[in-house]
């Protein structure tokens, strides 16, 4: 997979986004519409977009409290060095364990994971720590989400611009 940079995304992009932001089911034609362009340039706009990254699966707008996890925490983890891969692919086989992220400063990585309950989560944090490599965890349980994650300042700040080739 590509991972998106700045340079992939125009503000046509950031336009089609922002409709798709506000009405998920429209259509290719329904969005050339919208913004005035041709239903084409819309459809192979939105393969681009899939096909680099830069469009993510519809799961990941899910609330985990709609499936039972009404539970969020961080766990900062500290591996061995040496077993970074089994490390990831241990992660990657627990469900709960919803985002990964390697770190800078006292942890090697940190984990985004639901649970139903505490002891759901005593139970999670333990299979955690049966991963080979994994040689410490800290968990911080999220009491209150302040502010979900957001994309539409920087897509209408994206869209604003003036139009730059794709690549």
């Amino acid at each position: 997979m590509t991972i998106p940079n700045a340079r992939t995304l125009d503000s046509l992009d950031g336009r089609i986004i922002l409709a798709l932001d506000k009405d998920p089911e429209a259509s290719a034609l329904a969005l050339s519409r919208t913004l005035g362009v041709a239903r084409n340039t819309v459809h192979a706009r939105l393969a681009r977009l899939e096909r680099s990254g830069a469009l993510r699966s519809f799961s990941r707008r899910l609330d985990p409290a709609a499936l039972g996890y009404d539970l969020m925490a961080f766990l900062s983890l500290s591996i061995s060095q040496t077993r970074t891969g089994a490390v990831e692919d241990g992660l990657a086989a627990i469900p709960e364990v919803i985002e990964v992220h390697a770190t800078t400063g006292d942890a090697d990585l940190m984990a985004k994971v639901v649970a139903r309950s505490t002891a759901d989560l005593y139970r999670i944090t333990n299979e955690i720590l049966e991963i080979e490599g994994i040689q410490r965890t800290s968990t911080a349980i999220s009491v209150l989400e302040l502010m979900p994650p957001r994309y539409d300042g920087l897509l209408s700040r994206l869209s604003e611009q003036e139009s730059r080739p794709s690549h």
